[in-house]
């Protein structure tokens, strides 16, 4: 290896790190990130319940059917939410 191929060599290493160094999640950024994984996670559930809750007042009588239906599905949809942000996000 000669004395210019070694330089090129290292000058893509430097390239290299500082590039790494400059992409490195900041704490802010992290902190949004886990924030939205929580909001998606968290609105559907909410969502499904306060519907249900809405749809069993509508019926006669003490009924959670449509509340607890609609809590585990709230459940699903943001397990699958979660699921493709992470997957969306990851290289």
């Amino acid at each position: 290896m000669n004395n210019q191929q070694l330089k090129k060599k290292i000058e893509s290493q430097v390239k290299r790190i500082r590039k790494a160094e400059h992409d490195r999640p900041t704490l802010l950024s992290q902190t949004v990130y886990i924030g939205t994984l929580g909001l998606v996670m968290v609105l559907p559930i909410i969502g499904g319940v306060y519907l249900g809750r809405w749809l069993d007042s509508m019926l006669e009588g003490y009924s959670m059917r449509w509340t607890l239906s609609l809590l585990f599905t709230g459940i699903v949809i943001g397990g699958f939410n979660v699921y493709f942000l992470i997957k969306d996000r990851s290289p």
